[in-house]
């Protein structure tokens, strides 16, 4: 069983997730710490659970998710997973971010591709599996624990909500078709980890979120659909 730690960081109130073994092997998802109080947030977990930076995962190329990206690449030298669609993003995040008020994220930062189906075995016990679901942008990627059946979903799938597809890359009917065809049918009583905002499960956006509808069906019935909708490998 993972341990999951949630930290709430920068003026987007993004969450960025601890993922960690019984062995101290970590995983970052979207690291996003923004100013001097954050970073020393993060980096006090890190040395209270003794734990070692293995690699960082990006569910998705928008600045508000990548701000502490670099720093911990420069310390850490560990791998950074992201979907490769997503590198024009990169390419326009210091100016995405300018245009809101904020500090230019430093962007300057090696990835390393994704593939749809990927398996992710770098925490012991728990291997996770990266489930493509473009339309948030380009390039999303959700990450999958059939273990402890957990989604990281990022702005892909929200409590109540499905991402915006108004910003560069986005198209609102491939996201539609990644949120049904790739999450819906996992097993309902899988959380869901949002980008932002508070923890959902798969079964409770089957059944109540409006943006699905009228894909809506009681839970009995979307469970028995569940393997014809389930992720392909």
């Amino acid at each position: 069983m993972v341990n999951i730690k949630a930290f709430v960081f920068n003026p987007f109130r993004e969450n960025t997730y601890f993922v960690w073994d019984e062995e101290g092997s970590l995983v970052v998802i979207d690291p996003s710490f923004y100013d001097q109080e954050e970073q020393e947030a993060f980096f006090s977990l890190v040395s209270r659970e003794n734990l070692t930076l293995r690699e960082i995962w990006l569910t998705h190329g928008h600045f508000d998710h990548i701000f502490g990206v670099a720093a911990l690449q420069r310390k850490y030298s560990v791998p950074v997973l992201m979907g490769e669609a997503d590198a024009d993003l990169l390419a326009i995040a210091g100016q995405s971010a300018e245009d809101a008020g904020l500090k230019m994220p430093d962007t300057g930062f090696r990835t390393t591709p994704l593939s749809d189906g990927q398996a992710l075995t770098v925490l012991k016990g728990s291997p996770f599996t990266a489930i493509a679901t473009p339309g948030h942008t380009e390039g999303g990627f959700c990450f999958y624990d059939e273990t402890d059946k957990v989604l990281f979903s990022g702005d892909t799938l929200f409590a109540g909500t499905i991402g915006r597809t108004d910003l560069f890359g986005g198209e609102y009917d491939k996201l539609i078709v990644s949120v049904m065809d790739r999450l819906m049918g996992l097993p309902g009583d899988v959380d869901v980890l949002p980008g932002h905002g508070t923890w959902t499960t798969v079964g409770n956006e089957r059944t109540g979120n409006p943006f699905l509808q009228p894909f809506n069906e009681p839970e009995e019935d979307a469970e028995a659909d569940s393997e014809t909708l389930a992720p392909t490998e």
